[in-house]
């Protein structure tokens, strides 16, 4: 699950990482990159959404063999080079990439003994920040070589290969597959009405919709904001990218162990909320002048917080999930976090275009995270002050 997730987030976030070499080849706005990111995240959200049923009738191994095939399709259709092709591009990379965390959230539920869950479920959710990692790395000396097209279907070879190699596993972990498990759109709507009637997931559905949206400016637009905002070079840019990132791996793990031995997963998460935000402002105070170091000291702050809370709020959601609804539920709060990645993108896109900034984008995705960190914490100190009152 840690490998899929890996070559997943590789195939969902090559895009944004050699979007500078794209918009110069086929001479469009920057701004068409939050068009394509949205395309990406409603297609995402249709898919967590509806995904439960898919995931109880063929098995979670075997949708995210079919994720991998979709999201490589998806890619391949955006190397061709026409701008067209990145309409039903996106729709399949998001359809496809949207069903790698529900799907192994089903099969890790059924395994991980609940006190070690939040840091088996981080163990695994560090397969983004190396994702992002390797892609920072790998796309952009790619595209220096063999041009961003063959980048594309290349990283369409991987996702093709990783549905390939995880075949001989299915009969392993498709165990708990039902063939007579009905598929009907009416699924969705009873599903998500069942996770919001419970307050502390409908808390969490929120929260994955503030936390995703700004994960998603960062990775989407974080590398276009340094080469034509800030003017460096994409090589560059592409290297201050991953060594953020790269502080998001031993980030996850440690806030995983934080939620399992120390602090209370829901308190973790408010204060994560609060630090992101802050990090996203200090983003958005970056000037050309700020040496290299000062660059990559704000953004591994950005990438500690903001690219780094997965493993402790899935493991809270499988944790309140209603037996053996572990996928369909964890579908329905990643449905939130895809509506997340939807909306801000556009936003800031929309600031890109009304006020030439990539400054104002940032302040404006850090707002929907303070205020769900400042009413998490409120929340919870209330509660604490009424079990003491009793």
């Amino acid at each position: 699950m840690l490998a899929q997730q890996t070559c997943a987030t590789v195939g969902r976030s090559v895009i944004p990482l050699i979007a500078p070499a794209i918009v110069a080849s086929l001479d469009i706005s920057a701004a068409l990159v939050g068009v394509y990111l949205s395309l990406s995240s409603a297609a995402a959200f249709l898919s967590t959404l509806g995904c439960g049923g898919f995931i109880l009738r063929y098995g979670a191994l075997r949708i995210t063999q079919v994720g991998m095939l979709f999201l490589g399709g998806g890619l391949g259709l955006c190397a061709t080079g026409s701008l067209a092709a990145f309409v039903p591009g996106a729709l399949a990379g998001g359809l496809g990439q949207a069903v790698s965390t529900p799907s192994s959230s089903h099969i890790l539920g059924r395994y991980a003994p609940p006190r070690l869950a939040p840091l088996i479920f981080s163990l695994k959710q560090t397969g983004v920040p190396a994702g992002l990692m390797l892609g920072g790395i790998l796309a952009p000396a790619l595209v220096e070589r063999v041009g961003w097209q063959a980048t594309l279907l290349c990283i369409a070879a991987i996702c093709a290969g990783t549905a390939v190699a995880l075949q001989p596993l299915r009969e392993r972990f498709d165990t708990d597959r039902n063939p007579a498990q009905k598929l009907s759109p009416a699924d969705m709507r009873s599903n998500a009405l069942q996770v919001l009637r419970d307050p502390a997931l409908r808390l969490l559905c929120f929260t994955m919709f503030s936390f995703v949206g700004l994960q998603a400016l960062f990775t989407g637009f974080f590398v276009l904001y340094l080469v034509e905002d800030l003017q460096h070079d994409l090589a560059n840019a592409g290297l201050v990218f991953s060594i953020a990132v790269a502080v998001a791996v031993p980030a996850r793990i440690g806030w995983g162990w934080v939620a399992s031995r120390l602090v209370r997963p829901g308190t973790l998460l408010a204060a994560l909320a609060i630090a992101m935000s802050a990090a996203a402002a200090g983003t958005a105070a970056i000037h050309g002048q700020w040496p290299f170091w000062a660059i990559a000291a704000v953004t591994m702050v950005f990438s500690a917080t903001a690219v780094s809370w997965h493993g402790v709020l899935l493991a809270e959601v499988a944790r309140l999930s209603p037996s053996g609804r572990i996928g369909s539920t964890t579908g329905v709060v990643l449905a939130f976090g895809d509506a997340g990645s939807l909306l801000l993108p556009l936003v800031f896109s929309a600031m890109l275009v009304l006020a030439g900034s990539y400054r104002v984008g940032f302040l404006i995705g850090a707002l929907p995270a303070l205020v769900v960190g400042l009413y998490s914490l409120r929340a919870r100190v209330r509660t604490t002050a009424e079990r003491t009152a009793r």
